[in-house]
C-alpha cells in the first residue's frame, strides 16, 4: 500500500443526489396504499450517508487479503474517520514501522495488538513498534465486477 492510495476528503463534498427507486404502482387489488409511497421522490446522498465528519475523513483503497474474513477485500474503498478515538474492536488504518496497514485493534491480555481477518497473518503486538493511528474505518465500499 502506498501513499498514492490516500485520497483526502474534500471539506465540503459536492452533493450528488441519487434517487431512491420510485414506486410506480401497487401489486394486487387491495384497499391499503403501499408503505413505500412515503418515500417517493427522496434522494440518497452517499456523502451524507457515509461521511459523518468531512474535514476528518479520507478514503483509502485496499490492497492485500489480510482482512477478507472481516469483509474487506482487495480493491475495496475504506471511509476512514480521523476524529474517532480507536477502541478495541475497531478496524483502524495505521502506520506501523513505516508501512500502512489496515487491522482490527484488540487487547490480548494487557497487550494492544493489531489483528488481521485472515488466519494466515499473526497478530502484531504493539510493543517496541513505531505505530501511528491514522483513523478508524467507518465504512467499506465494495464494488462487484459487472
Amino acid at each position: 500500500m502506498t501513499l498514492a492510495n490516500l485520497i483526502p476528503a474534500h471539506p465540503e463534498p459536492p452533493s450528488l443526489a441519487l434517487p431512491y427507486p420510485l414506486v410506480l404502482g401497487r401489486a394486487g387489488l387491495s384497499g391499503f396504499p403501499s408503505p413505500a409511497q412515503d418515500y417517493e421522490g427522496r434522494v440518497l446522498d452517499l456523502n451524507e450517508r457515509l461521511v459523518k465528519r468531512p474535514s476528518a475523513t479520507f478514503f483509502l483503497t485496499v490492497t492485500g487479503d489480510s482482512m477478507v474474513k472481516l469483509g474487506i477485500n482487495e480493491g475495496d474503498t475504506l471511509v476512514v474517520d480521523r476524529s474517532i478515538d480507536p477502541r478495541p474492536g475497531h478496524i483502524i488504518v495505521a502506520m506501523v514501522d513505516g508501512e500502512i496497514t489496515v487491522k482490527r485493534y484488540e487487547l490480548r491480555g494487557d497487550v494492544p495488538c493489531l489483528c488481521s481477518g485472515n488466519p494466515r497473518y499473526a497478530p502484531i503486538p504493539l510493543v517496541d513498534l513505531d505505530c501511528q493511528v491514522w483513523g478508524v474505518v467507518r465504512s467499506v465500499i465494495h464494488e462487484y465486477a459487472v
